[in-house]
């Protein structure tokens, strides 16, 4: 039977045993004050599930003492109204008044002292006792009010509970809805299991379950807060503060629509706010940080529980940019279009995505485009059906049918549970707390959960920083009670706060048994001084005095640049110091002294002897030499160029030119002045935007000859040096020969028009790609209308068109083999990508890193390795970071990263190396567990592991004779590959949500030097300091953008890692099929394709590794440069 509840979204998890004592509305008794009769009702009406077989939740067995009853009652209960009901219940049989503080929860445990609850009493009893309570006395004098119940707002308040304040919780909701799966990290998981969740919720983080849904975790802090005496008001609205009339009385709240007389007249000194980011008290400044469009989709489904359904692997999380074969085949078979993926198997089967604008409005999920995005996911233009439609197929794909027939859940409005949100704009208070004072009466306000730091869900961090920041506000409330000044305890909080956006799991305390309320038991390195109480006194607030003026809103616009371009005089000055003593050279101006193109070719020899030789430039015009200059220096020095050639001859965009230049001053200026190498010492050249730009171009030519197109003839010195080397010597021009620049007719008026648009291009707008300039918001993927990244396009040859790797279009041949993905990268050589000293050393480096053979060597015969060889070479992994495993393939299970885990330990199948010392290694890194935890875990769910991994599992364990190790080195296995897959979505996530801020930050520079250049441009009567002035202006800004694209190329570096871990890994998969297999039984065509894979594979490999050396490289390169600098 499916049972569904229209009225709540909550779905009923029945426990092994009924529940033994349920109360009905008829037999409910009379709640108290804080629980008011109208709330009561309405909650009844809303929680309890009309479906519900009565005679099972009316089921109880037999008890002597009704308190018992109760108290089991309360355990088990699954619904917010049965919890109240059960816990009022238990009140009246202790004769005890609810929301009665820690003296309430003595009392309670005082009377039911039998085994059930001894053990949840022991839990609590351990937590209450740590030393920073002070045996619940550190806060007795204070009164809190906590707005919100949610798991933030609930978690602060039994914090605070247990410091031994008086704490009353206002929520405007009367009902616990939301099916939402979050994630939780190994301290959350800690702390919870500390509080008793085990005892309330039976299936918390069972094995290698580490999420939670909100309704569950709001549901089982709800009983924990009760238990310590936190009184509670449902149905109420905080609306704002009410200042003290009149000295000797105190703050009150502004409460909506008729709350009772005794929550009216409460009076408090503590406001701790968890109402969401739609809620912030006044007073408090929050900024906006807005990226690109992300749309997102949740979805839960109905979760009958069923076996075939406890059988399908969950997706802790696969991003398309590290795995694209899954999303390409996801848009071949349905036409939808994501960027990730989750599934979370909880009470229902909760799935969330970022879903492309485009395919939205191609599939009539969206009606119309609309540029504003709340009019653009308005209620008005989502279709429902195709909304439905569109996450069934998705969730379908994603389990592979596994899941069954998809029913949706219920919603709060008996809706399916279905939607679509824009995430793009998160809120972030500027600080996390304030101070009043008004009659003598001092009121300490603070924020926590989403009112405080909206999160980013990909990252999964919402829960585990809102728990974070409850400790850090209620350690804030212990300082203080102390007696703290006010604005010490706000310094200290501020400090704190600077920390919480810089949390991970890996960067805080490995112990988190010893987390505690105290910031030094989670934090390391903590300095609480870091923020001075000086620095605070706009957030104390003596006399209401008119609010600071807020702050700008505009997006992080990412590091600083590595120097300001400085004043037109001191730009001059350095290329004149620059240019000296070349023939033909005068350089007196940043214009026309530039026009013959001998100017820019002596820079760049001087910043890089050996690319330009002047005995090249005999014979070249004006025109050319200044093209060849333009490019040399964007393929070797990593200039881009923000102006055309034919501009600079012609003296016709001198803005233009200057905003060029100031790249070079900017990157080099630190440099000695006389001859010789300089880019090796410069910190402002970005090695990464150079890596990107050989990649591209080596990817471009690998395509162009998988189409065949004919990629023949003479080409420049340059092309020859970044080219991938081939079997072949490409062959190389004469030291005189004259170079072929580009066209005249392609550089005519290319700096002012955009190719794609064809509008006028300003020059912070100017995005140079194959020496065309294009709009930044026009270089787009021409399918999905994505913003395509360094390395992340390509062009194709029939169309002309630019594309994202995804969407760009095949060959029609189709390769063997081929899984319709990406072919590989040929990445650049090490040697390549380091500014070389001269073209002789560039050469040996090169060869040295990869040699070529000469014309005249035979050609190479390729070489069929033994089964022993390949899967040595199969199970390399050059990876710099030893922790990390090569990455799962979505939707890859834990048991599939089990294996990985595990056959670090082999080197065949079943055949054991060593003692078991990995695996021991591996449990002893796990986070210590008490005996009573591994207890609870007894009888958990069983997580499907594939058999070979299974049979080979038992087989280590039996021959090594420790059999009794291995259910928790099964265990240990299953963690750590969840622990490594989620790790790894978290950081594609964090790469995509640093992109979209970059990208949004560039449209914002672009904006601001549109108007700068129309200044310049239209005020030619403007006073010539002024004009002087908007340069400068207009240089920082260049710079600025310099600074945010080198970040945008290193983050791309991080991707090409990223990819090239999930080919080795799926490459390595594809070899060990064909491997497993009886050499008797293959067919030619079978070891044709084993070769083909093999060839791929130490393709990869190779590309790693220069990856890898590029790295290197670079690292070493930044450390001698900071000691010569030092020096």
């Amino acid at each position: 039977m499916d049972l569904e509840l229209p009225g709540d979204t909550s779905l009923l998890s029945f426990p092994p045993l009924p529940f033994p004592f349920l109360l009905s509305p008829a037999s409910s008794p009379s709640l108290p004050s804080f629980f008011p009769a109208a709330t009561a009702s309405a909650q009844l009406s809303s929680c309890s599930p009309p479906w519900e077989p009565q005679e099972a939740s009316m089921a109880s067995p037999p008890s002597t003492n009704p308190a018992h009853a109760h108290f089991e009652s309360f355990l088990q209960a699954q619904l917010c109204q049965d919890v109240l009901n059960s816990f009022q219940g238990l009140c009246g049989a202790l004769g005890l008044e609810p929301g009665g503080g820690l003296p309430q929860y003595h009392k309670i445990k005082a009377q039911l002292n039998y085994w059930s609850a001894k053990s949840l009493w022991a839990k609590l009893d351990k937590r209450a006792g740590q030393t920073v309570y002070q045996q619940g006395r550190a806060c007795t004098s204070t009164k809190c009010l906590v707005v919100g119940a949610g798991p933030c707002g609930l978690r602060a308040a039994v914090e605070l509970a247990l410091l031994g304040a008086r704490v009353v919780l206002v929520e405007k909701r009367t009902k616990f809805s939301r099916h939402n799966v979050l994630h939780l990290w190994p301290f959350t998981i800690h702390d919870l299991r500390a509080l008793g969740a085990k005892k309330f919720y039976g299936r918390f983080c069972t094995g290698t379950l580490d999420h939670i849904s909100i309704r569950q975790l709001q549901l089982l802090l709800l009983k924990v807060a009760l238990l310590l005496g936190v009184e509670i008001h449902w149905g109420v609205t905080f609306t704002g503060v009410q200042p003290p009339p009149r000295k000797g009385s105190g703050w009150r709240a502004q409460l909506q629509p008729n709350p009772p007389t005794q929550l009216v007249n409460y009076e408090f000194d503590v406001l701790i706010s968890a109402a969401g980011g739609k809620f912030v008290p006044e007073g408090f400044k929050v900024r906006e940080m807005r990226g690109k469009l992300a749309i997102g989709i949740t979805v839960n489904f109905v979760n009958r529980r069923t076996v075939e359904e406890t059988q399908v692997p969950e997706i802790s999380g696969v991003a398309r940019i590290y795995n694209q074969s899954f999303f390409q085949s996801l848009l071949k078979a349905t036409g939808i279009d994501l960027e990730n993926i989750v599934y979370y198997k909880d009470d229902t089967h909760y799935f969330v995505m970022t879903a492309k604008k485009q395919c939205l409005l191609r599939l009539g999920v969206l009606r119309q485009d609309w540029p504003e995005t709340d009019r653009l996911l308005g209620s008005a233009n989502v279709v429902p059906e195709a909304l439905q439609r569109f996450a069934r197929a998705a969730a379908d794909f994603a389990t592979h049918g596994k899941l069954g027939k998809l029913e949706f859940a219920r919603d709060a409005h008996g809706q399916p549970d279905v939607s679509a949100f824009d995430f793009t704009s998160m809120m972030r208070a500027e600080s996390s707390a304030r101070v009043q004072e008004k009659h003598g009466a001092h009121l300490l306000l603070g924020l926590v959960g989403d009112c405080l730091v909206e999160p980013f869900w990909p990252l999964g961090t919402g829960v585990a920083r809102g728990f974070l920041a409850a400790f850090d506000a209620a350690w804030m409330v212990k300082r203080w009670a102390e007696g703290a000044g006010p604005l010490e305890v706000l310094a200290e909080r501020e400090s704190l706060y600077q920390l919480l956006s810089q949390t991970s799991p890996e960067n805080m305390h490995r112990n988190v048994a010893q987390y505690g309320l105290d910031p030094a038991t989670r934090y390391p390195n903590l300095n609480l001084r870091a923020v001075t109480p000086n620095q605070v006194r706009d957030l104390y607030d003596m006399l209401a005095k008119e609010p600071v003026r807020k702050k700008s809103d505009k997006t992080d616009t990412g590091r600083p640049a590595a120097g300001s371009a400085g004043t037109q005089e001191e730009l001059l000055r350095w290329c004149q110091e620059q240019t000296a003593g070349y023939p033909g050279v005068h350089v007196t101006d940043l214009s026309s002294s530039w026009a013959d193109g001998l100017a820019l070719c002596a820079l760049v020899h001087r910043l890089q002897p050996g690319l330009l030789e002047p005995s090249e430039l005999q014979g070249m015009g004006a025109l050319e030499a200044t093209a060849w200059a333009l490019k040399v220096a964007e393929h070797e020095l990593g200039i881009t160029p923000v102006v055309s050639a034919q501009a600079v001859v012609a003296g016709s965009d001198p803005l233009g030119l200057i905003a060029y230049l100031s790249h070079f001053h900017s990157a080099f200026k630190s440099t000695l002045h006389g001859p010789g190498p300089a880019a090796q010492a410069s910190p402002g050249t970005s090695s990464a935007v150079l890596f990107l730009g050989k990649l591209q171009r080596t990817l471009q030519r690998t395509r162009a000859k998988e189409n065949g197109e004919d990629a023949g003839g003479k080409k420049p010195r340059l092309e020859v040096e970044a080219e991938t080397p081939n079997t072949e010597e490409p062959p190389v021009p004469e030291p005189g020969a004259p170079l072929t620049p580009p066209s005249q007719h392609q550089e005519a008026g290319a700096g002012d028009l955009c190719a794609l648009c064809g509008e006028h291009l300003y020059i912070l707008e100017r995005l140079c790609v194959d020496g065309h300039f294009f709009h930044r918001s026009c270089f787009r993927c021409h399918t999905c209308e994505a913003t395509l990244w360094p390395s992340g396009y390509g062009r194709h040859p029939g169309d002309g068109r630019f594309y994202c790797l995804q969407h760009l279009p095949q060959p029609d041949h189709k390769e063997d083999g081929s899984d319709g993905g990406p072919r590989s990268l040929e990445l650049p050589t090490p040697g390549e990508i380091n500014m070389p000293p001269g073209p002789s050393t560039h050469r040996a480096s090169q060869e040295e890193a990869t040699p070529v053979p000469s014309p005249s060597q035979p050609t190479r015969r390729l070489i069929r390795l033994p089964s022993p060889e390949r899967q040595r070479l199969s199970t390399l992994n050059l990876t710099p970071d030893e922790e990390m495993e090569p990455p799962p393939k979505p939707p890859r299970s834990c048991s599939a990263l089990a294996r990985q885990a595990l056959e670090g330990s082999f080197v065949g199948w079943g055949m054991p190396v060593q003692t078991p010392q990995v695996l021991v290694a591996m449990e002893e890194e796990e986070s210590p567990c008490s005996s009573e935890e591994e207890e609870e875990d007894e009888g958990e769910e069983d997580v499907p592991l594939d058999s070979n991994v299974e049979q080979a599992l038992l087989t280590f364990a039996k021959t090594s004779g420790t059999m009794n190790k291995y259910p928790t080195w099964r265990r240990t296995l299953l963690r750590r590959a969840k622990e490594e897959e989620m790790k790894r979505f978290c950081k594609a996530q964090a790469i995509q949500l640093r992109l979209n801020e970059i990208d949004a930050a560039l449209r914002e520079l672009e904006a601001e030097g549109v108007k700068l250049e129309q200044a310049l441009r239209s005020q030619s009567s403007s006073p010539e300091q002024q004009k002087e002035l908007w340069v400068e202006q207009l240089l920082q800004l260049v710079q600025k953008k310099n600074g945010l694209v080198a970040e945008e190329a290193e983050l791309m570096i991080t991707v090409q890692e990223l990819n090239l871990e999930e080919k080795q890994w799926q490459l390595d998969q594809e070899l060990r099929g064909y491997m497993n297999r009886e050499e008797t039984l293959k067919t030619a065509a079978d070891q044709q394709a084993e070769d083909q894979v093999l060839r791929k594979l130490v393709e990869v490999v190779n590309q790693r590794d220069a990856l890898i050396r590029f790295q290197e490289e670079r690292r070493l390169s930044e450390l001698a440069s900071g000691t010569g600098a030092q020096g």
